[in-house]
């Protein structure tokens, strides 16, 4: 997707995961998982409701700690650091929520501005700007700037949270179930979104979703997460033909199948 890294460079890898580990109670969730998001690229995690797709975010995050494994950002391990570390650590990182997630008591421009304004010590006049200029790069007006989430609709909103996610121009992006709730036809206009916002900032993007329309269109490459581990990874081209019997029932959305379900 990203011609703004020499291929070389790519090869970088940006996000490192092994051996990682994580249960509530006698639930697992993460069992020895491994994965590597290479640098500059779209990585789609796909997988069913609870396969732990949100606690891998939140363990590269290290709003989780896993109780085993490593998981390292351009080299730096993030398990066992401090909250101070982490919110360091975390600066060159961007979020689109899945609900979205506006503070409802600000403006639509300081919801954007967010980052600007607290870990860049950015001036309000100046975050203002900046703001309505990444509003502008979503498809928004000026117009929306003054407004409270609440007068937004569902896809608006998704377009400000996004907004949100690229303001501070981060190195690496997350994005939660980027298509939830949302129409087909706005689904489609968030996907174009991400991959222009994603392209222009040469950011690496990692995403989860069940969205299979969403992920065929977003993605370098495509990682199924299983009982805790990642089972497959490969291109959309590769999934697509694989004969892996997980991925196949997954992606064409079969009820018989080797996966199993818990009702």
């Amino acid at each position: 997707m990203n011609a703004f890294w020499s291929k070389k460079e790519k090869e970088v890898v940006k996000i490192k995961l092994r051996d990682v580990h994580k249960s509530f109670g006698e639930k697992i969730v993460l069992d020895g998982l491994d994965l590597d998001v290479k640098r500059g690229e779209s990585l789609v995690v796909i997988g069913g409701s609870g396969t732990g797709k949100s606690v891998l975010l939140k363990s590269i995050q290290g709003i989780l700690v896993p109780e085993d494994g490593s998981i390292e950002i351009d080299g730096d391990e993030v398990v066992g650091k401090s909250a101070r570390e982490l919110e360091k650590s975390n600066e060159k990182i961007g979020m689109l929520f899945q609900g979205g997630a506006l503070f409802d008591s600000l403006k639509v421009w300081e919801n954007v501005a967010f980052g600007l304004l607290e870990s860049k010590k950015m001036k309000k006049e100046e975050a203002r700007i900046e703001a309505i200029n990444v509003l502008n790069q979503v498809g928004l007006s000026a117009a929306v700037a003054d407004l409270s989430p609440a007068e937004l609709s569902g896809g608006m909103q998704k377009r400000v949270g996004l907004a949100r996610a690229i303001a501070t121009k981060p190195e690496i992006i997350f994005f939660d179930e980027p298509t939830t709730g949302l129409d087909p036809i706005m689904a489609d206009v968030i996907n174009d979104l991400i991959i222009k916002c994603v392209k222009e900032i040469g950011a690496t993007a990692l995403t989860i979703t069940h969205d299979m329309a969403s992920a065929r269109k977003i993605a370098d490459r495509i990682a199924m997460l299983y009982k805790g581990k990642i089972i497959w990874v490969g291109t959309v081209k590769e999934m697509e033909k694989t004969d892996n019997p997980y991925v196949r029932q997954f992606i064409e959305g079969n009820a018989e199948g080797p996966i199993e379900f818990s009702f």
